[in-house]
């Protein structure tokens, strides 16, 4: 599973809509779905490092184990 944030409104395989702005976690064949719409995409350079890598470990991340409130 990955964890996401939608860039447009999206509704799910169960019918449940999400917003825009809205994270969900989605396995690796609904992102790449996602991906192909435009839903979701990159933010190049959100990682701390440079990377488009912001999860865990990552100061951007605002999640489970994460410092910021």
């Amino acid at each position: 599973m990955v964890y996401v944030m939608l860039k447009s409104d999206w509704t799910d395989g169960n019918g449940v809509a999400h917003a825009a702005g809205d994270s969900v976690d989605v396995d690796a064949a609904t992102l790449a779905q996602l991906q192909a719409q435009g839903i979701v995409g990159e933010v190049p350079g959100g990682g701390k490092d440079g990377t488009d890598w912001v999860g865990p470990g990552d100061t951007e991340w605002v999640g489970p184990g994460s410092t910021k409130p």
